[in-house]
């Protein structure tokens, strides 16, 4: 039977269907045992949306199923296999398709994510080097990316893909660079205007593919995700174009273990479309013959911190949200936080800070290591 098929793949992860472990899975509809060994992750996320199951703990089983190596004992079916096929045969991130991300994600309310983002709206990984609090992390990851590129006041920075400008506004505030920020979300670029008024802060609407000018430091924190196999090597020639023949260039973003042409299919869907994480190989062979890799820091762990400390604030505001998103959306938004909680709890994904100078120039090798003291 399906079921017992189901229940052997879960036994091996040490997960029991209505067990009374904090991972185990409360079964409420037994349709879900088919959907999950036919779709795989895809059934998993759509059939908890749907209220088919239940777990006290999803960040720890989904660590377990993917310590235990449960993905890869499913082959899944078209419907699973199709997100793959799309990315590997396509180029879903050309310039025509560019918005989509942002209509579909970033845009979807600033009161979505300010509900459980810090004061500086940072999207990505917080560095809790010493701290619990998710606000000071941020603040210190702001630090870290900073003083690796060596930021001063005499500096123009390059941010692309700013977000909600907190990044811009922190380098402005604290070393008094110039900093041109670039992105395609309408509702992350307004507030970013108004976020950084008063400071030396430019935030334009633009496609990276179309940045123009010379800069003294770039960063991009979080797009790198965006870009999509098939236009690794473009995204690191404008990076190369627009970097001053010193200058330094910090990547932050969410990478694979592996080489891959797609991502995962519920996340696909429901959450980052035509998104795809890297692999190193896919990252230098990008920037072969372009930079000069100085530095890789791995912040894995920083960022299930980073996701726990994003789903606990979730849930405290969602009486404010509830009303206009719905119980789904939040089944959806909870599936979305913990599993990737699980995911780099199971050192199954990584998050890498690359910094990057340009080859052929002479430059000398900045201080990447040498951090300035983090702030309180």
């Amino acid at each position: 039977m399906v079921s017992d098929t189901v229940r052997e793949l879960l036994d091996h992860a040490g997960i029991h269907i209505n067990g009374e472990e904090a991972w185990d899975i409360r079964v409420h509809d037994n349709r879900f045992f088919g959907r999950v060994l036919a779709e795989k992750n895809l059934g998993l996320g759509e059939s908890y949306m749907d209220g088919w199951w239940d777990c006290p703990r999803i960040d720890e089983m989904i660590c377990r199923l993917l310590r235990a190596g449960v993905e890869d004992r499913v082959r899944g079916n078209l419907r699973y296999a199709l997100p793959f096929i799309r990315a590997y045969l396509f180029n879903l991130q050309k310039v025509s398709r560019a918005r989509i991300i942002a209509e579909r994600h970033y845009d979807t309310g600033n009161d979505l994510f300010f509900s459980f983002l810090d004061p500086y709206n940072q999207y990505s990984c917080a560095y809790f080097e010493g701290t619990d609090d998710l606000n000071r992390a941020q603040r210190q990851k702001m630090a870290l990316i900073a003083g690796k590129l060596g930021l001063s006041k005499t500096d123009t920075l390059l941010d692309i893909g700013c977000g909600w400008g907190g990044l811009a506004r922190y380098s402005a505030e604290t070393t008094g660079c110039r900093v041109t920020a670039v992105n395609i979300s309408r509702e992350q670029i307004s507030f970013a205007r108004e976020f950084c008024k008063g400071l030396p802060v430019e935030v334009v609407e633009c496609d990276y593919r179309s940045i123009h000018g010379k800069f003294d430091k770039i960063v991009s924190v979080g797009m790198f995700e965006h870009v999509g196999r098939k236009n690794y090597r473009t995204f690191m020639e404008v990076a190369w174009r627009s970097l001053k023949d010193d200058g330094v260039f910090l990547l932050h973003t969410i990478g694979s273990l592996r080489s891959k042409s797609g991502t995962d299919p519920w996340i696909e869907k429901y959450i980052f479309p035509n998104s795809m994480l890297p692999s190193i190989a896919q990252i230098s062979k990008a920037a072969e013959g372009l930079f000069v890799i100085e530095d890789l820091h791995n912040l894995g762990p920083h960022y299930d911190k980073t996701l726990m400390a994003w789903h606990s604030n979730f849930q405290r505001n969602w009486p404010q949200l509830a009303e206009k998103y719905g119980e789904r959306f939040k089944r959806m938004w909870e599936y979305y936080l913990l599993s990737c909680a699980g995911a780099f709890r199971a050192r199954g994904i990584q998050i890498w800070q690359i910094v990057m100078t340009k080859h052929g120039t002479g430059t000398a090798q900045p201080q990447c290591r040498f951090v300035p003291a983090l702030p309180e």
